[in-house]
């Protein structure tokens, strides 16, 4: 893949792509960087030799600031208001995002609010930075309400009456809050945060990934009926049985210790040495 823009500097590197927004002076979502982030989940979604995403900010105050206003006052009204049968392209991106089959992860490290907020709530990860990450859903103060997926995604991440807080509120939620609500994974100093992304993406991209991208669709499956969803788990299961890697895998972690006392306590770090010497 070329992964050329203006706007996202992307570097890829052992499986895991790493994309930086950059579009000062606040990270405003313009027609421009809307038309390549659409653009990147597309080449994304294609691209086989990925195993991992990593949205990130070129600007430590502002992940992405919201999409922008004098857009959306150009938005067509003619007519009566109608119910599509097919999802609008915004949602498509962030669908893409979720559902693509390599794990998305976004590192928030300033203020991410509306549509930016919108995307990165339909990543698989957010962490943020204590005392700076910042979410804001400022819609319904400007009259209108998340139309990017946030009325949906927003309640399934934190519940329904938080995301009402969050949504009808209209007012910034700090790190803390957006940690312990389940917005944000975890939040780190700003000096932890990379490091602590870097390092998970390289763990996450070194584990077999066939593995990776079907335990991804297997718990994508959550939000169906039950026992629809574990039908789901287990196929998905069964497929990874016959994998050739998973097999290996299986048989290196019995090799290094795995299933004897000293390794079944250190069983992380075990882990993490499975791809070793492969």
């Amino acid at each position: 893949m070329a992964y050329e823009y203006d706007l996202l500097d992307v570097d890829v590197a052992d499986s895991i792509a790493r994309v930086t927004v950059s579009n000062p002076p606040i990270n405003l979502m313009t027609r421009d960087l809307y038309i390549e982030l659409l653009k990147l989940s597309e080449e994304l979604e294609l691209d086989r030799n990925l195993a991992v995403v990593v949205l990130k900010s070129a600007d430590p105050d502002f992940f992405i600031a919201h999409f922008d206003v004098s857009l959306i006052l150009n938005f067509p009204t003619e007519g009566e208001a109608r119910r599509e049968e097919e999802l609008n392209p915004f949602h498509v991106m962030c669908e893409r995002f979720r559902t693509m089959d390599k794990v998305t992860i976004a590192q928030i490290e300033g203020r991410v609010g509306g549509g930016g907020s919108e995307l990165a709530a339909s990543f698989d990860m957010r962490f943020g930075v204590r005392g700076k990450a910042v979410v804001n859903q400022m819609e319904v103060p400007l009259g209108i309400l998340p139309g990017g997926t946030g009325t949906q995604r927003l309640p399934r991440l934190v519940g329904r009456g938080r995301a009402m807080e969050i949504i009808l509120g209209g007012d910034d939620i700090d790190a803390e809050t957006a940690e312990r609500w389940g917005y944000l994974n975890r939040i780190f100093e700003p000096e932890e945060i990379g490091p602590f992304v870097d390092t998970l993406a390289g763990r996450i991209a070194s584990f077999p990934i066939e593995a990776v991208r079907l335990a991804k669709a297997a718990v994508n499956q959550a939000e169906r009926p039950l026992a629809e969803g574990l039908r789901e788990e287990a196929f998905l299961f069964q497929q990874l049985l016959r994998n050739s890697s998973s097999r290996s895998a299986m048989r290196r972690f019995l090799e290094i210790g795995g299933q004897t006392r000293e390794g079944e306590l250190r069983v992380g770090e075990l882990n993490a040495e499975i791809a070793i010497g492969e």
